[in-house]
């Protein structure tokens, strides 16, 4: 976890930025001795809310077959993706 006061952001911003670019995790930003932001890439944020959404289409889907919906085998679903690249 990479930790840095407001006041390093306030002053150095370009060297927060590379560290955030070159760490590819976000920096943890304190106020007055306090966790007050979390600072990201956008590339990492974007990575980040596609892991969230599949994580709730999962979690939907899991939700979906415990309540006893019905479900699509795996088998069929391979020939579905196979009909539709062979076209």
């Amino acid at each position: 976890m990479i930790i840095k006061s407001s006041t390093t952001l306030r002053n150095d911003y370009n060297s927060i930025s590379q560290l955030v670019h070159e760490k590819g995790e976000p920096v943890y930003i304190t106020k007055n001795g306090e966790g007050d932001l979390v600072v990201m890439s956008i590339d990492a944020f974007h990575k980040r809310e596609a892991i969230l959404d599949l994580k709730e289409k999962l979690l939907f889907a899991e939700e979906q077959r415990l309540s006893g919906q019905a479900t699509t085998s795996l088998d069929d679903i391979h020939k579905r993706l196979k009909g539709k690249i062979n076209g």
